[in-house]
């Protein structure tokens, strides 16, 4: 600001030694007019340095408030509880993250300098004007109140239109991201063309709302850059007549003309700057929404680290919902697990066991009742040192575009070579990453998709064991491994859960039968608790969920799967 300020220090300066420079010259006085000259000359040298130096260090500080905010948003992100992610659109979050922390950094860049310089410029100048003379500017600043009032009616009209353009590029986006990430099934069913269509119907109501914007901006920016014309007749109409008359000086006079063509580009600056002004209020809004957002799941002031034990967790009387209008996912749960027991959750999809199991690592809190592990209410523990206990392998193993190597030490940065690959023997993943170009060192794809369902599998288990946890949950973590594979890791399953309390979610008899009890959930209720073989001899339901009868035709024992 300084710097800008400076330098229209010197843009209004100039004006006024021309005018000067021509009353030199009609007094042939050449020795003044050599001195005014190298003075316009160094006025307009030192506006450029001036320029330069403003426009690095507004461009250096723009893009700082730019890097600052990304950061802060993306952690932010990361607080923020797992409900906040199921409600929003991932396109939607990149885009506020992307383009509209852009449209702030070009607002600070440059519209904000833009503004302020002409605001500046019209300020000064017009002290100089009436220094000069009064009367005659106030004919050159008479449009000055109709811009000012045709400046507020644009940002009045422009505000609400570039909110909404920024909402349609954030649905843009997230059309794009969702198309991307499940570019598998659309090529599967051929829907390439449905995809577009809808791709299309985003980039048109993106293009409909922008026109809307830049009608508005189309009207109201030419008029506030039209109205400084105005002002430019008047003084060259009654400052003319002055100079015939001989009540004005041709210096003066040329001074004058300068000062009301200088006024021109300031005033239509301010049109532009509110305009660039308005796209940054809207997209800060956005912004906003997310960084005031507080995080509804966070650890207690005083919250302890999770107290040493063995593993014994207790649910008492928990309920869960996951939002005012939806149904209740558990429903009074009363449940003791024993520390190192391995638990089987078995139940028809929505039936809670994942919801149960998202409880232990406090993705959620219970509506109702409370859990506990080894005596501690999860609300009182620090959440970082409660995940450090627990590791989570679920049917969608999810890898980072990272080498192999770095995916299963993501749950333990400090893992040695070692252990890295005795986790991978214990998953049965060893074989196959060795047989890959650069082994453990290979780089897969985005989420992992170069690698099978059962590959990606693996390494998540391989991912989990290495993390050493007190609680280990399977959910549904061998769906996508063969019978011969799953026959193989089960070895390495068992030495994993020895002494270590697990829960087991699936419905398969090979995987289910790992664990010493079974729990049956049906509707977010517990029906019923005991090992495989008592509830396959008193539950239908159990039986029929896990194929453990050969009555029934739609079951094949030849891999304990349930084909209907």
């Amino acid at each position: 600001m300084v710097f800008a300020w400076m330098a229209i220090g010197m843009t209004v300066l100039i004006p006024l030694l021309v005018g000067l420079a021509v009353d030199a010259v009609e007094e042939s006085n050449m020795e003044q007019l050599y001195w005014l000259t190298a003075a316009i000359l160094g006025a307009a040298v030192l506006r450029l340095g001036l320029t330069v130096i403003r426009r690095i260090v507004a461009g250096r500080v723009s893009l700082a408030v730019e890097y600052d905010l990304r950061q802060e948003i993306y952690s932010h992100l990361m607080g923020l509880e797992i409900g906040f992610f199921d409600r929003n659109q991932t396109g939607q979050l990149m885009s506020r993250a992307t383009v509209d922390l852009q449209a702030i950094r070009f607002f600070l860049g440059y519209g904000l300098i833009f503004f302020s310089q002409s605001i500046l410029t019209v300020f000064l100048a017009g002290v100089v004007m009436f220094v000069i003379n009064p009367w005659l500017a106030l004919v050159a600043l008479a449009p000055a109140p109709f811009i000012v009032i045709t400046a507020l009616r644009y940002t009045r009209q422009s505000r609400p239109a570039m909110q909404e353009v920024q909402q349609r590029v954030a649905e843009l986006t997230a059309q794009a991201e969702e198309s991307v990430s499940g570019i598998r099934v659309v090529k599967a069913f051929a829907r390439e063309d449905h995809q577009f269509e809808r791709f299309q119907g985003a980039v048109d109501r993106l293009f409909d709302q922008s026109i809307r914007s830049t009608r508005i901006q189309a009207f109201f920016s030419p008029l506030i850059g039209a109205l400084p014309q105005i002002g430019t007749a008047l003084v060259l109409l009654v400052g003319g007549h002055a100079v015939l008359n001989g009540n004005l000086d041709l210096g003066e006079f040329t001074a004058f003309y300068v000062y009301a063509l200088l006024l021109a580009g300031p005033l239509r600056m301010v049109g532009m700057s509110l305009g660039m002004a308005q796209r940054a209020i809207a997209a800060g809004n956005r912004l906003f929404e997310i960084l005031d957002r507080e995080p509804e799941l966070t650890s207690k002031p005083d919250a302890k680290p999770l107290p040493a034990g063995d593993g014994k967790v207790t649910f008492r009387d928990v309920s869960l919902s996951y939002g005012p209008e939806a149904p209740d996912a558990l429903v009074g749960i009363d449940l003791e697990v024993p520390a190192g027991t391995r638990l089987a959750l078995v139940g028809p999809s929505g039936s809670g066991k994942t919801s149960l199991a998202a409880l232990l690592a406090r993705l959620y809190d219970p509506t109702g009742g409370r859990v506990e592990i080894d005596g501690a209410d999860l609300r009182d523990v620090d959440i970082p040192s409660l995940r450090h206990q627990i590791a989570y392998v679920s049917d969608e193993s999810f890898l980072f575009s990272d080498t192999i190597a770095s995916n299963i030490a993501y749950s333990r940065a400090d893992a040695s070579q070692e252990e890295i690959e005795r986790a991978a023997k214990l998953a049965q993943a060893s074989d196959f990453i060795d047989a890959l170009p650069d082994g453990y060192e290979t780089v897969v794809g985005e989420r992992g998709l170069t690698l099978s369902g059962g590959q990606r599998q693996r390494v998540a288990i391989a991912r989990a064991l290495l993390a050493n946890p007190r609680i280990l949950i399977l959910d549904d973590a061998t769906s996508s491994l063969d019978a011969t594979t799953e026959q193989q890791i089960r070895a390495g399953l068992t030495e994993a859960m020895a002494g270590r309390t697990t829960f087991v979610i699936g419905h398969r008899l090979s995987t289910i039968s790992l664990a010493d009890d079974c729990l049956l959930m049906e509707h977010g209720r517990i029906l019923d608790r005991g090992t495989v073989d008592e509830l396959t001899d008193r539950s239908p339901l159990f039986r029929e969920l896990t194929g453990g009868s050969g009555d029934d035709p739609r079951f094949v024992p030849d891999d304990e799967e349930l084909l209907v």
